[in-house]
């Protein structure tokens, strides 16, 4: 542990760094926090629970269609003219959510989905940062380690920020204040001199843009099903709790769930790991699987809490380890757009694991609930396994003949992405 912060210190002292990491986390905020700033302020209104739940979605659904659309905007047009308009945009959605309330209702449904549409891709947008601001793979892989880390801090003070705001004002001041904080920090990073710097490399035209890759397709049919397995906890954890008759046994499981996860991207940021990611991502995909089955014993309090933290360790290791994959297999010109649509398959899996999880629950119980998520860890190895060719970086040939090792958009040399010709530039 005390290597991992000695290692991630390392990557704060570097030029604009920190500002670049707190900058996106707090630009996040919105994101992270915004299903459940609806379903309070729904709530608040006098909106049913299905009413919450449908807008809350429809804020889901438009995140996962702008994420990756965002995402080629600023692949073609740099960071500062997509990121600060997308979150000036989707804040002014979640201001007009509060002046209407919920009459009309359509009115109420556009303004959550142009909330949703328009949220910045910032996650993408600061991977695609690292490479210039630290340079060296080694200090990128760890960012990229460092980044799931932080998430899970977000992930959790998020929430906790939304509660202390609706008690000392009101839920539809959480709302205001949540995008104003996301909105200053978009601010802070893309008047940053890496965001303005920052150009992608020349794209091919083609209307598929990053998913004419092979590697990432395989890679995103994975993750829906790494997402779908731990959107399917949240339900069985809620089940859980009632089970036990104590709504805060919740907590404890989430909290666990985020501390596991804490400190496995800790002790994976540690070091510098040899050999190809693809395989490293199998075997941490493997064990994040493996972590999900002991949940279906569903024992004590206590225990089941342990459990908790034992399957959210390997999380954090192989979403880090998953960046780097898409790093390696994105098309040129294509690296924040990839790195959107991971985002994206993983939300939308989360939200699919909700969806399967709740009727598991109803007509099976708490344990088949808890079933759900090892049969998607299980499944997205599975999806790793049959795509081992597509997920197989592919040499490419040097001037005299020799094979060389296929390089990402990221190498500091330029190398030409495999597969993809040079010509018919965007």
């Amino acid at each position: 542990m005390a290597a991992a912060t000695g290692g991630y210190a390392d990557i704060l002292k570097a030029p604009h760094a920190a500002r670049l990491l707190i900058g996106t986390l707090i630009g996040r905020l919105p994101n992270g926090t915004g299903p459940i700033a609806i379903m309070v302020f729904t709530r608040a209104e006098g909106g049913s629970y299905s009413l919450a739940g449908a807008l809350a979605a429809v804020y889901g659904i438009g995140n996962a269609i702008g994420q990756p659309l965002l995402g080629r905007a600023v692949d073609l047009y740099g960071q500062p003219r997509v990121q600060l308009p997308a979150a000036l945009v989707s804040a002014l959605g979640m201001a007009l959510l509060v002046l209407a309330g919920l009459d009309p209702l359509p009115l109420t449904y556009t303004a959550v989905a142009v909330a949703g549409l328009f949220t910045p891709p910032l996650e993408g947008g600061l991977r695609a940062l690292w490479p210039s601001v630290l340079g060296r793979e080694d200090r990128v892989h760890r960012a990229y380690a460092m980044d799931a880390v932080a998430q899970e801090i977000m992930f959790t003070v998020g929430p906790l920020l939304v509660t202390v705001l609706v008690a000392l004002w009101s839920p539809a001041a959480a709302l205001l204040v949540i995008n104003a904080i996301g909105v200053a920090g978009a601010l802070s990073v893309v008047l940053s001199e890496p965001s303005r710097a920052w150009r992608s490399a020349p794209r091919e035209a083609h209307w598929l843009g990053a998913l004419r890759s092979p590697g990432l397709l395989a890679l995103l049919g994975s993750f829906f099903f790494v997402g779908l397995a731990l959107g399917s906890i949240t339900v069985a954890g809620f089940s859980y709790a009632e089970d036990h008759g104590r709504e805060s046994v919740y907590g404890w499981l989430m909290a666990a769930l985020g501390l596991g996860a804490l400190i496995g991207g800790a002790v994976y940021g540690a070091r510098h790991w040899a050999g190809a990611p693809e395989r490293r991502l199998r075997v941490l995909v493997g064990l994040l699987a493996l972590g999900y089955l002991p949940l279906t014993l569903t024992p004590g309090v206590v225990a089941m809490t342990a459990l908790a933290a034992l399957s959210g360790v390997f999380l954090a290791p192989a979403i880090a380890c998953a960046f780097i994959v898409v790093d390696r297999h994105a098309p040129r010109g294509t690296v924040t757009e990839a790195f959107s649509w991971l985002v994206t398959t993983f939300g939308v899996g989360a939200a699919a694991g909700t969806a399967v999880a709740g009727p598991v629950v109803q007509h099976s119980g708490t344990t088949a609930s808890f079933a759900v998520a090892g049969a998607g860890g299980f499944t997205a190895l599975l999806v790793l396994l049959a795509t081992q060719r597509a997920l197989a970086v592919p040499p490419r040939t040097a001037p005299h003949g020799e094979d060389v090792v296929a390089t990402s958009e990221n190498d500091r040399n330029g190398a030409v992405e495999p597969g993809f010709s040079t010509g018919h530039q965007a």
